[in-house]
């Protein structure tokens, strides 16, 4: 049964090492949320090791450079993983060939196709008009407010001739400030329902916490999974990533689910467990806001 809480220290030192989501739970989108920086901060000084795992699509130096400019000091973490290098490697390996057609929003998805050294002889990719695409790379709709449907004439052909989605962030939506939008992750869901094909890279798939693990590594600490807990607001990425992986959570209820949830310091303790029983999920620990 979810315990809820009313600080991260209260369970900190249980864990060696945190995968922290970051929007919805470190920022709103737009400025860094202060109470959940102190939590990262103190549990660094006690020894803690905080890898940033999010669905961006971009690459972890460019989240660095954003995270920064929006107030996350670099002293809140350790290593980022992100979505968008988990994808960017299976694109440069030509997961979906070398001719795609980009979806995202330009110039601010352009790092995307930065050429990735981990990858030996990695396939030349280049952008194209759909029509002459062998995949698609799917960064997020060019409009994040708009309809889904108008993807839809675009996606019928796609899946006609075959096309695989590689989603560079399998986010639903997210919520900048109080105005939600739509991601990646919804257009790619809406492909595989036309009959399409899909691919995954982010939370809850397997290979961002295959990177994250790796990335923890590179920062000289090796920890066993019991030791690590996934924090994150978003229950079908964050918790159901971290139940898939065998690592305790810690539910952040004051981010997406707010309403269902009933959050305004802390959840509704009936409202979330309806909530859950509903999503049939089970997170260790819930809390409403990272602090």
């Amino acid at each position: 049964m979810t315990q809820i809480i009313t600080r991260f220290a209260d369970i900190a030192t249980d864990y060696d090492a945190a995968y922290v989501d970051l929007w919805g739970c470190v920022h709103n989108g737009i400025t860094a949320l202060p109470d959940a920086v102190a939590a990262l901060q103190a549990y660094r000084t006690q020894g803690g090791v905080v890898v940033l795992v999010t669905n961006s699509p971009r690459p972890w130096d460019s989240v660095a450079g954003q995270i920064a400019s929006m107030g996350v000091p670099r002293d809140a973490w350790d290593a980022i993983a992100t979505s968008g290098d988990s994808a960017r490697a299976a694109m440069f390996r030509g997961f979906v060939g070398e001719k795609v057609w980009f979806m995202g929003e330009t110039p601010r998805d352009d790092d995307f196709f930065k050429p990735l050294s981990v990858i030996d002889d990695p396939v030349s990719i280049q952008k194209v008009p759909l029509e002459e695409a062998e995949g698609i790379v799917c960064c997020g709709p060019f409009d994040t407010m708009a309809d889904l449907d108008v993807n839809r004439p675009q996606f019928l052909y796609a899946r006609q001739k075959g096309l695989k989605l590689l989603c560079a962030n399998p986010d639903m939506v997210v919520d900048r400030g109080e105005t939600r939008e739509w991601c990646a992750g919804a257009l790619a869901a809406l492909y595989t329902e036309m009959g399409g094909e899909s691919l995954y890279f982010g939370k809850p798939h397997p290979p961002i916490y295959d990177l994250a693990r790796r990335r923890l590594a590179a920062v000289e600490h090796a920890i066993n999974d019991p030791r690590i807990i996934a924090i994150g607001d978003g229950i079908h990425t964050d918790i159901a990533g971290a139940m898939g992986e065998d690592i305790d959570s810690l539910f952040i209820t004051g981010g997406l689910a707010a309403a269902e949830t009933r959050t305004q310091n802390q959840p509704d303790p009936n409202a979330l467990s309806a909530y859950l029983e509903t999503e049939m999920m089970n997170p260790t620990f819930a809390i409403g806001q990272l602090r």
